[in-house]
């Protein structure tokens, strides 16, 4: 006598694992979203690239001995963040060199008040790394 045994499909989707794997992605993003806000945006331009147009462009310069200049007018911290403030509204192009001999601190804080007078973007300008092969 032959058993035969009858093998029944399983139609349904087990949809447990992937209800966990939502939680804990849920949990995840719910951790490190909060963190994503804190940090200062910054656009740094690209290495290889065409030169900026000089319209509408304000440069802020920051040299050894903590110097701020403004389009290479000498200013302090709090009346760069009030020009800034009033020019904010037109969305200016801002960049910002800075001396690589100048405190880390100094050039955060610098970027710092220059997001709190309300720019937005932020350009970092750099000298083009030469390599000699």
């Amino acid at each position: 006598m032959k058993l035969n045994r009858e093998r029944d499909v399983l139609s349904e989707i087990n949809v447990t694992p992937f209800v966990d794997v939502m939680l804990v992605l849920l949990i995840i993003f719910m951790v490190t979203a909060p963190l994503l806000q804190q940090g200062i945006d910054v656009n740094l331009p690209q290495a290889k690239g065409k030169d900026l147009p000089p319209e509408e462009r304000i440069t802020i310069v920051v040299k050894r001995g903590a110097a701020i200049y403004m389009n290479d007018n000498p200013v302090s911290m709090g009346e760069m963040r009030k020009k800034l403030q009033a020019i904010s509204k037109l969305n200016p192009n801002v960049f910002l060199k800075a001396d690589k001999d100048v405190p880390y601190g100094f050039v955060v804080e610098v970027m710092g008040e220059i997001k709190e007078a309300g720019i937005e973007k932020l350009g970092m300008i750099t000298e083009p790394k030469i390599s000699l092969r």
